[in-house]
């Protein structure tokens, strides 16, 4: 059994996910998977239908933090998918830091406030720690330009 926790009816968080789970994975139906694990191993079955995978190369740590663009990247793949009532499925290898962090960004583009998209995520998901110090700080970031970046599309 897969460790997946919903978020929200288009937003759900997990733990890595193997070729063992594509079963149970293919009946969730997700529009979209996203991988936020560092390195992809070559048999990947979820480069293949009827899975459609975004898989963003990050690591956890303070060091090598999650950039806003990487974050963006994500999102921008996941706004059309949940907009179309699709289900976006980010994961991680222990779906704590980085699968949080993008889902935080995805629920910052859907309107919510950075603070928000904290408290839903760590509600949802008992493991999530996006409270860490160098986690929070790269959704802060996003949400700043996230703000920004709405603030300059209403003005045109």
């Amino acid at each position: 059994m897969t460790d997946i926790s919903k978020v929200t009816d288009y937003l759900y968080v997990g733990s890595r996910v193997g070729k063992e789970h594509a079963d149970e994975l293919k009946v969730l139906n997700f529009n979209l998977i996203i991988s936020m694990i560092g390195q992809m191993p070559p048999d990947n079955i979820y480069t293949l239908p009827p899975f459609k995978t975004l898989w963003i190369k990050t690591y956890d740590t303070f060091f090598t933090p999650i950039s806003v663009k990487k974050l963006l990247v994500g999102v921008e793949a996941a706004l059309p998918i949940i907009q179309n009532k699709g289900k976006v499925l980010v994961f991680c290898m222990q779906g704590k830091r980085r699968s949080v962090a993008m889902a935080a960004a995805i629920l910052i583009s859907m309107g919510h406030t950075s603070e928000q998209a904290i408290d839903l995520l760590t509600t949802a998901r008992k493991a999530a720690d996006p409270r860490r110090w160098y986690i929070r700080r790269q959704i802060k970031a996003f949400e700043k330009y996230w703000q920004k970046r709405e603030l300059i599309w209403q003005r045109k």
